[in-house]
């Protein structure tokens, strides 16, 4: 049996999944404001597991966030109080199992690549594209993490292709660079891109229901964003060739991107008959918690 949490800025959900992927248990709770109460949480989450399940020699963490390579202290974690601590360490030593931390992007990927949406693929690229742009990259059923703990982290590559003209002008990403991936295709991208165009106040969800409805002007953004989506997934797929690209987030719940996009991105792949698959993911927002148990295996 495999245990894994998910660690939300308002929830830590825990799940144990068998050997081949069956849910035996999930549990959430309320996600602590402080360090200290972070792991008595975890331990008594632990506790309340093996109470029924009996003992487990190691879990697995993903969260929004990583280890730092060099400190081995947490860094971008969307729970604030974890940067800078030990968390590995810390757990380990309150719970007596070993820890194992991933960031949230690749547990998705690597959960669709174990038995999702990826399954059967050596090379599978997990892209979330929702209020940001994430990614995570896994080969052979593991985690590809890299020297700075950023490998998948697409959405903050440039936009492959960038025209003024054609992709508009929409001011700096938070990460203090201009024209980052997740500034267009991001749901929220998506968004700023058209209310900047056409002096709107729409989410991305208002936006395609007018897509859907034939809106001339909702069409143009739509098709623009194909566009933005296939210039910068060929570049992935230029470099990593995946067997399989999962998407993620709530861009994925876009129905139309399965027949509109893959003939987009093979437009733009270095290759005379390139393969793109590209498909919804799998286990959904169970992807976290799923991959973070596929972890420990």
């Amino acid at each position: 049996m495999l245990m894994g949490f998910d660690i939300g800025g308002t929830k830590i959900e825990v799940q144990v999944l068998s050997d081949n992927g069956e849910v035996l248990y999930k549990s959430r709770q309320p996600t602590p404001d402080n360090y200290e109460s972070f792991i008595n949480k975890i331990h008594e989450m632990v506790m309340g597991v093996e109470s029924e399940l009996g003992h487990f020699n190691a879990i697995g963490i993903g969260l929004p966030g990583a280890v730092c390579p060099i400190t081995g202290k947490m860094k971008n974690a969307n729970c604030t109080f974890l940067n800078g601590r030990d968390v590995v360490a810390d757990l380990s030593a309150a719970t007596g199992k070993a820890v194992k931390i991933a960031n949230d992007a690749n547990c998705f990927a690597l959960s669709e690549a174990v038995d999702g949406a990826g399954a059967g693929g050596s090379v599978v690229f997990g892209a979330i594209v929702g209020t940001g742009c994430g990614g995570g990259i896994v080969v052979n059923q593991s985690i590809v993490t890299g020297a700075n703990a950023i490998s998948g982290e697409w959405g903050h590559n440039p936009l492959p292709g960038y025209c003024p003209d054609v992709d508009g002008d929409i001011g700096h990403c938070y990460c203090g660079r201009r024209n980052c991936i997740e500034q267009y295709i991001s749901g929220t991208g998506f968004a700023a891109q058209y209310n900047h165009k056409y002096r709107a106040d729409l989410n991305a969800k208002q936006i395609m229901a007018l897509v859907e409805a034939g809106d001339e002007q909702a069409v143009a953004a739509y098709q623009l964003l194909i566009d933005q989506m296939a210039r910068s997934l060929a570049s992935v797929c230029n470099i990593l060739d995946p067997d399989v690209i999962v998407l993620g987030g709530g861009m994925s719940n876009i129905e139309r991107l399965y027949h509109d996009l893959p003939a987009a991105i093979r437009r733009y792949i270095f290759s005379d008959d390139p393969k793109v698959t590209l498909r919804s993911a799998l286990y959904g927002d169970s992807s976290g918690v799923r991959g973070a148990a596929w972890l420990t295996k």
